[in-house]
């Protein structure tokens, strides 16, 4: 695979800009330097996972409305600014478990490159503005993006060392945030979109699990703890189960919602790429590419192409009929 097997994650953290050499922690060489260090410990590249809110509104077929994808253009802005605070505050609490990281070592907070006193500043301004942001789109929406931040939160400070519990934290966050979507454009979820978007987070959380096993080996207890109560073979239980959950979940949703009349059978082919899009992501699972999901997913053009086809041909079972 094109975009892994030539540059892998860890690759891609060693390939950021340095501190000078001898330069104390936190110096860097330009106020460039610092700022571009202050924007990757935002994470952007993790925004990614905010696309989530347009599902919802996606599958209900609301997305041509002006005034809706206004509410979720606001809920996509006010998860990434939430998101980001929550990222600077769980660097910060783990600031010593990373610089003993391979890769998270070189995150500008464990780095020096950001100092934890303007770490702390900035996610509290993000957070703000994220909650500024948030009240814009309406009060049941401050309630999901309020739970978004209490789980993280507790993530961060206690449920990353529980194991098991720690898998379905991570996977909250996904599905919050798909069910954001729907609250801010105000239209009901289906029960088989809430399974598909549960067991989905599971499989890919417990994907990026295996991934760290992979990569830390017999040292990654000392990283995180519960990686020492896991093993590979639990993990691969996992994501077997969960994937089989959501490809059923999903099929069954398909056909619920294919009209009676249809002429083109839509949400029933989208089951065609779906599916391959998930095998593909357990292909590359068993590799131990799973670390960091949104790696796999922008770094693997086979995924993006069936993500795209699914996309068109779900869009014209929607839009279309």
């Amino acid at each position: 695979m094109k975009g892994l097997e030539t540059r892998s994650p860890a690759v891609e953290e060693l390939a950021q800009p340095a501190a000078p050499a001898g330069a104390a922690p936190g110096a860097l060489a330009s106020p460039a330097l610092s700022l571009r260090a202050v924007l990757r410990s935002l994470r952007p590249k993790q925004w990614a996972k905010n696309v989530l809110v347009v599902a919802a509104p996606g599958a209900a077929g609301v997305l041509s409305q002006g005034h809706i994808v206004a509410k979720v253009a606001l809920a996509f802005v006010a998860f990434c600014l939430v998101s980001s605070a929550t990222y600077l505050l769980n660097d910060v609490r783990d600031l010593e478990s990373d610089r003993l990281h391979p890769t998270k070592r070189h995150r500008p907070i464990a780095a020096g490159s950001v100092s934890v006193p303007l770490a702390l500043a900035l996610g509290i301004v993000l957070a703000a503005a994220g909650v500024a942001v948030g009240a814009l789109v309406r009060p049941t929406f401050l309630i999901v993006l309020g739970t978004y931040v209490a789980i993280t939160a507790s993530y961060t400070f206690w449920l990353k060392d529980v194991a098991v519990v720690d898998i379905v934290a991570i996977a909250s966050g996904f599905i919050l945030r798909a069910v954001a979507g729907g609250v801010a454009a105000d239209v009901p979820l289906s029960r088989w979109f809430l399974i598909v978007a549960s067991f989905g987070s599971l499989f890919v959380v417990s994907g990026k699990r295996h991934g760290e096993h992979i990569d830390l080996g017999e040292e990654g207890a000392e990283v995180r703890p519960t990686l020492g109560d896991y093993s590979r073979n639990y993990l691969q239980y996992v994501w077997t189960m969960t994937s089989g959950v959501t490809v059923a979940a999903y099929c069954l949703w398909a056909f619920e919602m294919a009209p009676k009349n249809e002429t083109v059978p839509f949400y029933e082919l989208s089951i065609v790429p779906f599916v391959t899009f998930i095998l593909r992501y357990a292909m590359l699972l068993e590799k131990g590419y799973g670390g960091a999901p949104e790696d796999v997913v922008l770094g693997d053009r086979t995924l993006l192409i069936l993500a795209a086809v699914w996309a068109a041909i779900f869009g014209a079972g929607v839009y279309v009929y």
